[in-house]
């Protein structure tokens, strides 16, 4: 019997964990890190099924799932001081809780981990273990990961804890000396490929190709609003590549203006995926994650040159600051392609 049912990839490290569980030994804390998408929350939750039994209540505090999806919505909608009244967790499962970043900024607060101490000293309810998911600790702010720590420097007995982050140099040294850490890798093209066909999704080999090697992401893509958010970008860089008038970008930005619930966040991501694509197709290679629009991409990549592709990366990492700052979505692109034009022709306005 496979020990993590329908798992995909990082072998190396389903084995370590499966040893762990053979030998029984278990180290109390587990730090699982590797890019988004690539199933570390799952596997953490593979884990504790296997360890506490009953995995579909387990696999109900999936954060994908929409009625988590909808829950952590409606916080966003509440003042602070009500979320720090009702720390955001999920526990369907007694002896299994998770922890993930709440409120509109997505961090883990220093209210979630202080309920995170005062529940790790209860005992099992029905085995010998407890398994506690922070998903996202690299979103911690610095009170918050202070206070894990104390938990951390000497957890009890029956507690496994496991968390996931994405970058483990934004995580405290000494969370990371504490931790076992264990590194997840994008899956390859076939393992992708299985994944998705035995999920039947959709458009299996955008999905793929889009994915980059992040089974999560390829599940829970819509690509309809992915083509939506790439259509907005396109046009802006083509406006900062001067293959396309300011008029083209007014059209899109007003659209993007009217939509109040889309947050910038949300295309950064696909900005710097175009960008990675315009550069490609500049030395030569052709677009690998956005086929359908090779022409487009290419218009610009012959427009543009590298020291252009250097300031729109560096415009993108701004409007991430920005996003945190809550600056006004459509100014911050309006200043960041007008910047773009005027690198390539410095009279142009």
């Amino acid at each position: 019997m496979d020990t993590f049912p329908d798992f995909y990839g990082n072998k190396p490290v389903t084995q370590t964990l499966k040893q762990m569980i053979d030998g029984r030994r278990i180290p109390q804390t587990i730090l699982l890190s590797g890019p988004e998408g690539v199933g570390k929350a799952t596997l953490a939750r593979r884990f504790a099924a296997a360890l506490l039994g009953d995995g579909g209540k387990i696999e109900q505090d999936d954060l994908s799932l929409q009625h988590n999806a909808d829950s952590m919505a409606e916080r966003d909608k509440w003042v602070a001081d009500k979320r720090a009244e009702d720390p955001l967790l999920f526990s369907t499962h007694p002896d299994f809780i998770t922890f993930s970043p709440d409120g509109p900024l997505r961090q883990i607060t220093i209210h979630q981990m202080r309920e995170f101490r005062e529940r790790a000293q209860f005992k099992p309810l029905e085995g010998r273990h407890r398994v506690f998911l922070i998903d996202r600790l690299d979103r911690a702010n610095e009170q918050a990961a202070n206070s894990l720590l104390k938990v951390l420097e000497e957890p009890p007995e029956h507690m496994v804890i496991f968390a996931t982050a994405e970058n483990l140099y934004d995580l405290l040294p000494t969370i990371r000396s504490r931790s076992l850490v264990l590194q997840l890798s994008r899956l390859s093209e076939g393992e992708m490929l299985a994944f998705a066909q035995a999920r039947n999704l959709p458009e299996a080999a955008t999905r793929v190709a889009l994915a980059e090697g992040s089974p999560g992401v390829a599940a829970t893509l819509d690509l309809d609003v992915f083509r939506e958010r790439r259509a907005l970008l396109l046009v802006a860089f083509e406006y900062g590549a001067g293959v396309a008038p300011f008029a083209n970008w007014i059209q899109e930005s007003e659209s993007f203006g009217s939509r109040k619930t889309e947050k910038l966040d949300l295309y950064l991501k696909p900005a710097y995926g175009l960008l990675a694509e315009i550069l490609a197709v500049m030395e030569g290679k052709r677009a690998s994650r956005h086929r359908d629009i090779q022409q487009r991409i290419s218009a610009i990549a012959q427009r543009v040159n590298f020291g252009w592709v250097e300031q729109a990366a560096k415009g993108v990492d701004e409007l991430a600051v920005m996003v945190k700052r809550n600056i006004q979505k459509v100014g911050a692109l309006d200043a960041m392609i007008i910047k773009l034009r005027n690198y390539l022709e410095p009279s142009s306005t």
